[in-house]
């Protein structure tokens, strides 16, 4: 739990007196730093103590445990999401995964695991830390809806509106191909979990890309193959 702070607020000044003491895990050093930055010119009621890319690096490190930890869901080591949530809460950590992966799936893994908020990379840094605030003063972060639950529910209400929807006919290997692209995994990642090597799972897009096209569907663009994916019940 984030420790207790000494300190009342102020009337009217609902963020803790005492900085909020945070550690940034993305194995993107670049991640890392820019939001170290960010939070450096625009936040001062929050301190970034330790910043890493690896795993045993942040729990290495002497500044460890922080308040909140704002944790990457992929990392390219061994440890499951699930082992690291459990080891910052029991180390007396928040935390906060933040991860380009917005799939309902990861989600729930990372909530069941005992993660206080999930949130994607393509929200600004500064929403990211109105979060972190809002861990830090104890409230219920609402949870937020994934990019391909977005998508979904725009598709559904636009094919309300629609009829006689031209069936592509994609394979079973096609459909799942698409089904795991459209949450945000790259070729290579399809690949991983279909168990096929990359020219395969990159056929099998191109493929479905393909009949798309042939009934009159567009799927060229990632936001094109999702509203199809939506229009074919694809995403959950």
């Amino acid at each position: 739990m984030t420790p207790d702070r000494d300190a009342a607020p102020d009337a009217g000044d609902d963020r803790p007196r005492s900085p909020v003491r945070v550690g940034i895990l993305d194995d993107h050093a670049v991640i890392v730093d820019g939001i170290a930055f960010w939070i450096g010119e625009n936040a001062p009621d929050v301190q970034v103590a330790l910043r890493a890319t690896r795993w045993l690096d942040l729990i290495r490190d002497p500044e460890f445990p922080v308040d909140i930890v704002l944790m990457d869901l992929q990392l390219a080591d061994s440890v499951s999401i699930e082992s690291r949530i459990r080891a910052c809460r029991a180390a007396g950590c928040e935390v906060v995964v933040v991860t380009a992966l917005d799939d309902a799936e990861s989600r729930e893994r990372s909530l069941a695991a005992g993660a206080v908020a999930f949130v994607p990379k393509t929200l600004p840094v500064s929403e990211v830390i109105d979060v972190v605030r809002r861990v830090a003063r104890g409230e219920r972060v609402p949870k937020r809806r994934s990019a391909a639950q977005v998508a979904a529910a725009a598709a559904a209400s636009a094919a309300a509106d629609e009829s006689d929807i031209d069936d592509a006919h994609l394979s079973a290997a096609e459909r799942r191909a698409v089904s795991l692209y459209v949450q945000g995994l790259s070729t290579s990642e399809v690949a991983r979990r279909m168990d096929v090597g990359y020219e395969t799972a990159k056929t099998y897009l191109r493929r479905a890309r393909d009949k798309y096209a042939k009934v009159g569907r567009p799927a060229g663009r990632r936001s094109e193959l999702i509203r199809r994916a939506a229009e074919d019940g694809m995403l959950e």
